[in-house]
């Protein structure tokens, strides 16, 4: 099977590589010459648009930014629905509004061409060990047939329901992170300011009911003061404002996802949006005077 690869970026070009090392072959296309020269290197093959790696691929794989990048890539000029076979499948892995993903799939069935959602979280870490959470929406035919090279990047895969299930599902989770990452940090500054040693409050309670995924990742590194971007402050605003879209279009509350988007659009505005969404921490600090490094 054919499989092409648009979007290398921190999460796709690792995703790209997982595909490569288990066998795949993989046509790539990027703007960063460098990412598809590393591919390349790596032995896949590359062709200047998205409509020429769709006309070589049986699966076509996106991994882009947000709405407006995926409905360029796939529909714009040169894009892959000028390209794409029929009964070609298109995967897009990118986390974007479900509305867009909808929209997108729907044009692509003029073409007789099938599109499935399957957003991911894990950030860069996941990507290279291939181990993501990656959830799909769109037709069970289409994901069974593509289950196998979805597996290959992530150490789950789960279809969730219809087109856009997978973005929804992934809205969520970006809810209940970003929900995870301000509770983590205004935890604690509280007891950084409370003459309380941060690092043996984490060591206490990790193992107890507050213990997370989030907590295990984001704690030492918020410890060390590291904010090199495994998701970027500004990434998760998109995703949280596609959050907040989201709900207001189906009429339900979104108080915690309207603090937390605040909180990261101050550091985006402080020119921190390119930190780790971890560096959400600072802005706790600031309020607080108090910095958390162990």
């Amino acid at each position: 099977m054919m499989i092409g690869f648009i979007g290398l970026g921190i999460m796709g070009k690792p995703m790209a590589k997982n595909l490569l090392e288990a066998g795949y072959s993989l046509t790539v296309n990027d703007l960063n010459k460098g990412a598809v020269d590393e591919l390349v290197a790596a032995g896949a093959k590359s062709l200047p648009t998205a409509k020429e790696v769709a006309a070589v691929s049986d699966v076509i794989i996106t991994m882009l930014p947000n709405s407006p990048h995926v409905k360029e890539v796939v529909l714009g000029k040169g894009g892959v629905i000028e390209g794409a076979k029929p009964n070609s499948i298109v995967v897009d892995m990118s986390s974007i509004s479900p509305i867009v993903s909808r929209e997108v799939s729907a044009e692509l069935a003029k073409k007789q061409v099938v599109m499935l959602d399957a957003p991911v979280s894990g950030g860069e870490p996941k990507a290279i060990d291939g181990s993501l959470a990656i959830m799909v929406g769109g037709p069970e035919e289409a994901f069974a047939k593509v289950e196998k090279i979805l597996a290959v990047m992530g150490g789950s895969v789960t279809l969730v329901g219809e087109i856009g299930s997978g973005n929804i599902t992934k809205l969520a989770n970006q809810i209940m992170v970003a929900s995870n990452i301000a509770g983590m940090s205004e935890a604690l500054v509280l007891a950084t300011k409370a003459n309380v040693d941060p690092e043996k409050v984490f060591k206490a309670i990790r193992g107890g009911l507050a213990g997370s995924t989030v907590l295990d990742a984001k704690a030492p590194l918020v410890l060390a003061g590291n904010f090199k971007p495994g998701f970027r402050i500004d990434l998760h605003i998109k995703d949280l404002q596609n959050a907040l879209d989201t709900a207001q279009s189906v009429g339900t509350p979104s108080p915690i996802s309207e603090a937390a988007i605040e909180m990261m659009k101050s550091l985006s505005s402080e020119g921190k949006g390119s930190d780790d969404h971890g560096g959400l921490i600072q802005w706790y600090e600031k309020q607080a005077k108090v910095e958390v490094r162990s």
